[in-house]
């Protein structure tokens, strides 16, 4: 499991890549690979080496969207698994974020 946070050219877009499970176990990792951005307008979590998905990890999903801007948040979920995908949309998380 790794957490890893790259910043756009412009610093407009911070993009958290996940590899592996995304649980609790990556709370402080996830909270710090965004907690003290000041500068980024979109936001994008990387989900492509992502095998592994639980209810923790939407939680932390909600809890980047509010650090974000809540209703007004630009947060997309990039590169979706098709097993991400199914729990995202149990969850009714389209209606909540971008996911592609």
């Amino acid at each position: 499991m790794s957490v890893t946070s790259d910043r756009s050219p412009d610093e407009q877009q911070l993009t958290i890549k996940i590899k592996g499970r995304f649980d609790f176990s990556t709370h402080q990792d996830f909270r710090g690979a965004y907690e003290k951005e000041t500068k980024a307008k979109r936001y994008v979590v990387d989900l492509k080496e992502t095998n592994y998905l639980d209810s923790s990890a939407l939680g932390m999903l909600l809890l980047l969207r509010d650090h974000a801007g809540g209703e007004r948040a630009d947060v997309r979920l990039a590169n979706c698994n098709p097993d991400v995908v199914k729990i995202l949309a149990i969850s009714n998380f389209s209606k909540l974020f971008n996911i592609g």
